[in-house]
C-alpha cells in the first residue's frame, strides 16, 4: 500500500482514498505574471511524478491545478507592459504550458482560472458571511480567523505568535478589520484596477479564497490530496482550510503534501531575490529531458540544489539508461525465441519491479526508485554481453525500463536512427570491450553501427565516425 507523509499530522500514513481506485488531487498552480523559473517548475514536476506513480499503480487520478490570473503582481505587470490583466495572464499561461510540456508535465484534468470562477467565489464568500465567519467592511470582506478553532494546526503556528506584531503590518486596513489576524476574502476595487460587481461593491477576490472555491467545485467538499510548495503551508493552505471547513463543515483534505525548494548556492530560488534561472532559457541550453530527470528523480520533500554540474550529471545518467535500452532493442532482432534460463532471468527482473514499487510506495522515494533503474541497467548490460539472449527476457527488461521511466516523466523508445550521443556512447563501449579483450561484444557494436550506416575510422587520435551516404 502507498504511504504518504501528511504535513497535517507530521507522519507517514497509509493512503486510503475516498473512493476505491480513484484519487482526487488538487495542486496549487502559478500566479501568471512572468515566465516560470526552475524553482516554480519543481512543484509541477514533483506532483506530476506522483500523479504518474498513482496511475502506474492502477489509480484513476482526477488532477486539478489552477491559474491565479488576477492578483497585485499581475495588475502591476499589466501596467508595466501596457496591457490588460487578462492579456498578461493569457501570455504567461501560454508560456507556462510551453515550459511544462517541454518538461513532460501532463496537463491537469481541469486547469481552472480565477476570472472564470468569480460568481462561484462571490457565492462562497457570501456563505461565510451568512454563517458568521466573515464580515464586510467598506467594500472589503474579511475572515474572522479566531472563530475557526483549528486555525494553525497545519502550520503549527499559534494565534499568539501571529498576533505579536500583526498590528504593525496592517497599514490602510487597520481601521477596517475587527481583529489584526483577520484576512481578506474580497478586496474593494482601486482606481484603474480590474474588478467585478459584488454584493459589497466592485472588487476582486483575495488570494486564498480562490483555491478553496476551485478545489471544492471540481473535486467536492472533501478531497484526497491537497498539494503545493512548502512555502504555501502558511498562510495560504492554513487559510484555505479555515475558509473551506467553515463553509462545508467537512474535512477539506485528508492528506497535505508539500514539495521542497530548488536552491542555488544553497539559497532558495526566488524572483524577489533575483537568483532565478528561467525554464524557457534552460531548455534552449539543455535537453529538457535532462531537466525533467534532474527534478523528478529527487525526493519531492527534499530541497534540490541547481547547478550546471547537476544537470550534466542528470544527462549522463539518462544517456546511460537510454543507451542500454537502445542496445537491447538492437539485440532483440537476433534474440532467441526462448531459452532454458528464461524463468530464472524473468524472476530476477521481477525483483527489480518489486524493489521499485517498495521504494515508491514509501512516500514516493524517487531517489531510491531511480537507483533500482540503475541496477536494472547494469543487470541488462551484463546480460547483453552473453553470446545468446532471449527475446522474452529482453522484452521484459525493456518493458520495465519503459514503465519506470514513465513514472519519472521520461519516454524511452527504440529509435530507428542513432543520435550522436548514442553513437559516441557505443563507440566508447566498443573501445572498453576491446581493452577488456571482449572482442565478441566489440564486433557486435561494430556490426550494429554498420547496420545504421555509421562508418568508423581508427586514427592515431582515436576513433572517428561519420554517417554514410
Amino acid at each position: 500500500m502507498i504511504h504518504i507523509y501528511n504535513t497535517l499530522t507530521r507522519k507517514k500514513e497509509t493512503f486510503i482514498p475516498l473512493e476505491e481506485g480513484k484519487v482526487k488531487m488538487y495542486v496549487c498552480g502559478p500566479t501568471v505574471y512572468n515566465y516560470i523559473h526552475i524553482g516554480n517548475a519543481r512543484s509541477s514536476v514533483a506532483f506530476d511524478t506522483i500523479r504518474r506513480y498513482f496511475t502506474y499503480r492502477g489509480y484513476d487520478v482526477e488532477y486539478i491545478s489552477n491559474f491565479t490570473d488576477v492578483d497585485d503582481k499581475i495588475i502591476k505587470a499589466a501596467q508595466d507592459l501596457g496591457k490588460t490583466a487578462p492579456e498578461v495572464a493569457d501570455k504567461f499561461i501560454d508560456a507556462f504550458y510551453a515550459d511544462t510540456e517541454a518538461l513532460q508535465v501532463k496537463k491537469p484534468t481541469h486547469a481552472p482560472r480565477v476570472m472564470d470562477n468569480i460568481p462561484d467565489i462571490i457565492t462562497f464568500v457570501q456563505a461565510l458571511i451568512d454563517n458568521g465567519y466573515a464580515y464586510a467592511a467598506q467594500g472589503d470582506v474579511y475572515y474572522r480567523t479566531r472563530r475557526f478553532e483549528k486555525y494553525g494546526e497545519l502550520s503549527r503556528i499559534s494565534l499568539d505568535d501571529l498576533e505579536s506584531g500583526a498590528s504593525n503590518r496592517l497599514g490602510d486596513e487597520a481601521h477596517k478589520k475587527e481583529d489584526p489576524l483577520d484576512f481578506a476574502l474580497w478586496k474593494a476595487a482601486k482606481e484603474g484596477e480590474i474588478s467585478w460587481e459584488s454584493p459589497w461593491g466592485k472588487g476582486r477576490p483575495g488570494w486564498h479564497i480562490e483555491c478553496s472555491v476551485m478545489a471544492t467545485k471540481y473535486l467536492g467538499d472533501t478531497i484526497d490530496i491537497h498539494a503545493g510548495g512548502q512555502d504555501l503551508t502558511f498562510p495560504h493552505h492554513e487559510n484555505e482550510i479555515a475558509q473551506t471547513e467553515a463553509k462545508t463543515h467537512q474535512t477539506f483534505a485528508n492528506y497535505w503534501m508539500h514539495n521542497g525548494f530548488v536552491t542555488m548556492d544553497e539559497e532558495k530560488m526566488s524572483k524577489s531575490i533575483g537568483n532565478v534561472v528561467l525554464v524557457r532559457e534552460l531548455r534552449r541550453q539543455h535537453d529538457p529531458k535532462a531537466l525533467r530527470f534532474f527534478m523528478s528523480t529527487a525526493h519531492y520533500r527534499r530541497p534540490i540544489n541547481y547547478s550546471l554540474e547537476a544537470i550534466e550529471e542528470a544527462k549522463t545518467n539518462l544517456d546511460r539508461i537510454e543507451t542500454a535500452y537502445f542496445n537491447a532493442s538492437h539485440r532483440l532482432k537476433q534474440a532467441e525465441a526462448a531459452s532454458g534460463s528464461d524463468s530464472e532471468k524473468l524472476s530476477e527482473l521481477e525483483s527489480f519491479k518489486e524493489a521499485f514499487i517498495g521504494h515508491m510506495d514509501d512516500d514516493f522515494q524517487a531517489q531510491n526508485g531511480i537507483t533500482v533503474v540503475y541496477d536494472l541497467v547494469r543487470y541488462l548490460n551484463v546480460y547483453l554481453k552473453e553470446s545468446a539472449v532471449s527475446k522474452v527476457v529482453l522484452e521484459f527488461a525493456m518493458q520495465l525500463i519503459e514503465e519506470f521511466m514513465y513514472v519519472f516523466g521520461i519516454t524511452i523508445e527504440a529509435a530507428d536512427d542513432l543520435l550522436d550521443t548514442d553513437i559516441e556512447n557505443l563507440i566508447k563501449e566498443r573501445e572498453d570491450a576491446r581493452a577488456a579483450r571482449d572482442f565478441q561484444r566489440a564486433d557486435e557494436i561494430r556490426d550494429l553501427l554498420k547496420d545504421q550506416n555509421i562508418i568508423l575510422e581508427d586514427t592515431a587520435q582515436g576513433v572517428r565516425w561519420k554517417r554514410g551516404e
